[in-house]
């Protein structure tokens, strides 16, 4: 057995921050979903104690509201946008799907009200700046914000809701299909939905071309009632 003094220090704990609290709460949201943050699974992922968290983060719903703020900056745009309204905004709502398709947990905290940070206020300067090139006053431009935001919000929260539900049953998206469509090609053969039939015997576009189509028409409803 060695003198105490002869053996190395063991090493020492890396000092805590708030981003690194931050970041391994999103982590656990990516890999689990939201329900599997807390801050005493948090603290087990940074081998600390959840009242050592304490002294960084009061209570969860902080911590929810930093997560997302920290996600939020993934919709920036460095630099200046496109001098175009209509290109500025079809980049930033993009940038809106994609962040939503890499943490589809961000639907679930839209009802849950959390508070906005700093990073969700520049992502909202940003849509108000696109708009500039309206010529519109402060007033219409909030309007028209609004009219942006709920369809991005209807869009990411379905796509989000449509992506996941294979997941939490336990079968991808074939599996499913394969247990579904007897049953609908039945209902459709009974000659009660004569619309609906071709759609589904022809095939419908996409998520991809929806979202597209969908955002141009709410621009094109923006564009027109400013020129009348």
């Amino acid at each position: 057995m060695s003198s105490v003094w002869s053996r190395p220090s063991p090493p020492r704990r890396p000092v805590l921050t708030r981003e690194a609290i931050v970041a391994a709460a999103i982590a656990v949201a990516d890999a689990e979903g939201l329900a599997a943050v807390s801050i005493r699974r948090v603290a087990a992922e940074l081998d600390a104690r959840a009242m050592t968290l304490y002294s960084y983060i009061e209570r969860k719903e902080d911590l929810l509201a930093l997560m997302a703020d920290e996600i939020a900056a993934e919709t920036l745009v460095e630099g200046p946008l496109p001098g175009d309204w209509r290109e500025a905004l079809l980049l930033l709502a993009r940038r809106e799907r994609e962040l939503v398709r890499r943490h589809p947990w961000r639907v679930e905290l839209i009802s849950q009200r959390v508070d906005i940070g700093p990073n969700g206020l520049r992502h909202v300067e940003q849509k108000l700046a696109a708009f500039d090139g309206l010529g519109v006053d402060r007033l219409t431009a909030w309007r028209f914000l609004a009219v942006f935001n709920d369809y991005m919000t209807g869009f990411v929260v379905r796509e989000a809701q449509e992506r996941g539900a294979p997941r939490e049953q336990g079968v991808n998206d074939a599996e499913r299909a394969a247990v579904a469509q007897p049953y609908i090609r039945e209902l459709v053969e009974s000659g009660e939905f004569p619309r609906l039939a071709p759609m589904i015997e022809q095939g419908v576009p996409g998520a991809d071309d929806n979202f597209e189509r969908g955002l141009n028409w709410v621009l094109d409803g923006i564009e027109a009632h400013r020129r009348g």
